[in-house]
């Protein structure tokens, strides 16, 4: 058996097409999206025990999904238009296609910010101190980010540059993102996975240094975002996506990796000597929890 047919034979197989999307009576099913349901799904199920075990009322975090959720998929679908608009903004376009967030093309960093925004109106209306959300926030998005790219292995996207690596991806020539210059049978770093990999080892990481250090005021999320910013920038670099606008040659979520990663920083020291105090409530000064509907304490 020559290396090549080794090679191929331990690749990782893609999904035939028809697994990205099934009928189910009239309504039509892209697997994709029942990826990042699965992944909102397991967040607020995460978050909600967090910050119960810190004195929050049963229930709360779905108050406040319910602004950040519908937020953060229209920031998320934004921002990855507006940094392909070259995919969607050309002469005979169909602009519908915009809003077609069930083909894929949604971007995490547009999410974070619009996100962002619907979380801080949620915790406004709730009473929640902003950051303790997102601090109680932080290992759940790592892994609802893990489960919606389980997703992009379905729409056979987010893949790298060639590899002879034996896990290396398939990819058929016909998909739009197969490099024009690049044989068929050519294997692809699968970032995907790679992502999905180091997501969960960063949770790991960032709950034994919450419990070890007693992380809060936001400290816990500022190492999220300097977690998932340095494996993004990386995985960005080796991506093959060639309609991503650059600047000075470097991809924009390159950019927008070194950002987060700035920011994630800047909180982290910043909110550390701010409130070098011990965070006792959850909630806002003057708000309190119902009595009746204090969730029960659950190990953070």
């Amino acid at each position: 058996m020559r290396n090549d047919d080794f090679v191929m034979l331990s690749s990782i197989p893609s999904p035939p097409p028809s697994w990205a999307q099934f009928a189910l009576g009239p309504l039509t099913i892209h697997t994709y999206a029942l990826c990042i349901i699965a992944g909102i799904i397991a967040a607020v199920f995460i978050t909600q025990r967090r910050l119960a075990a810190r004195g929050a009322e049963s229930g709360v975090v779905i108050d406040i999904v319910i602004w950040a959720v519908p937020i953060g998929i229209i920031g998320a679908r934004f921002y990855h238009v507006f940094t392909h608009v070259g995919d969607y903004f050309y002469p005979g376009a169909n602009l519908g296609n915009i809003f077609a967030i069930w083909d894929g093309g949604n971007a995490l960093y547009g999410s974070l910010l619009g996100g962002a925004l619907g979380a801080y109106i949620g915790c406004r209306r709730t009473g929640i101190r902003f950051w303790s959300f997102a601090d109680a926030l932080a290992p759940a998005m790592l892994i609802a980010q893990s489960m919606g790219r389980v997703g992009n292995y379905f729409n056979h996207e987010l893949f790298g540059i060639p590899t002879t690596l034996p896990w290396g991806l398939e990819i058929l020539p016909t998909d739009t993102m197969f490099p024009d210059d690049l044989p068929a049978g050519t294997l692809f770093h699968p970032l995907f996975l790679y992502e999905i990999i180091w997501n969960l080892i960063g949770v790991a990481i960032i709950i034994l240094l919450e419990r070890n250090f007693r992380f809060r005021w936001g400290r816990t999320f500022g190492l999220y975002l300097v977690w998932y910013g340095l494996g993004r920038s990386w995985l960005e670099a080796i991506r093959i996506d060639p309609t991503s606008d650059a600047l000075l040659g470097i991809p924009a979520n390159v950019w927008a990796s070194f950002i987060v990663v700035a920011l994630g920083t800047a909180l982290f020291i910043i909110q550390g000597r701010r409130h070098p105090e011990t965070e006792l409530s959850v909630y806002q000064e003057g708000r309190t929890p119902t009595a009746a509907n204090v969730g029960s304490p659950a190990r953070t």
